[in-house]
């Protein structure tokens, strides 16, 4: 297994989050992105010992995209 480096977003400042990578044997996305530390918004979502909430940024979405279409053939 190797990660593959997709982006950062484009609005970071500058210390490497969020990030997208992909592994190369699943398919599958590994994100580096902000811990949510609200306890409202971790009581909703119910994480159990093995799961991390994280934020990520909707503007980073083109990411998973353009790696699904590549993926599928389908790249614009």
């Amino acid at each position: 297994m190797a990660l593959e480096f997709i982006g950062i977003d484009p609005g970071t400042d500058g210390n490497d989050c969020p990030t997208v990578w992909v592994d190369d044997t699943t398919g599958d996305f590994v994100l580096k992105g902000w811990k949510i530390t609200d306890t409202a918004m971790l009581a909703q979502t119910a994480p159990d010992h093995r799961e991390v909430v994280m934020r990520f940024p909707a503007r980073m979405a083109q990411f998973f995209l353009e790696v699904a279409d590549a993926r599928r053939g389908t790249a614009v």
